[in-house]
């Protein structure tokens, strides 16, 4: 089943969860070395990497005792497919569309409440 784009956008929305994918982009990482430049819980940074798997963004492998998150860069074509078929994203403006994310972001928040994560 191809990744929903909703799913996929929603992931990417959050600074959080982007600054994760750019870690992982080194190289496969523990929960808790993910976890650590950040200031939050291991709880609210397993939240994140909830959104991400589902999204299709990341996978979680346990080995041993330890859990292991690894970036699944495939996942991210059918979104980039997506921007590059409305043309008006060539050259891509990343900062222009995370605004326009945001925008769309608070007008769902005023129609839907807002769910948890």
């Amino acid at each position: 089943m191809p990744t929903n784009l909703d799913t996929v956008f929603a992931a990417l929305a959050d600074p959080t969860r982007r600054s994760i994918l750019t870690m992982l982009l080194e190289d496969d990482m523990t929960v808790t070395d993910v976890a650590e430049p950040f200031h939050m819980s291991l709880a609210a940074i397993s939240k994140h990497l909830t959104v991400l798997v589902e999204a299709r963004l990341i996978t979680q492998e346990k080995r041993g005792r330890v859990k292991w998150c690894k970036l699944e860069p495939d996942a991210l074509q059918t979104a980039s497919v997506w921007m590059q078929s409305l043309g008006q994203f060539d050259p891509l403006d990343l900062d222009a569309f995370e605004r326009f994310l945001e925008t769309e972001l608070e007008a769902e928040k005023r129609i839907s409440p807002p769910k948890d994560i």
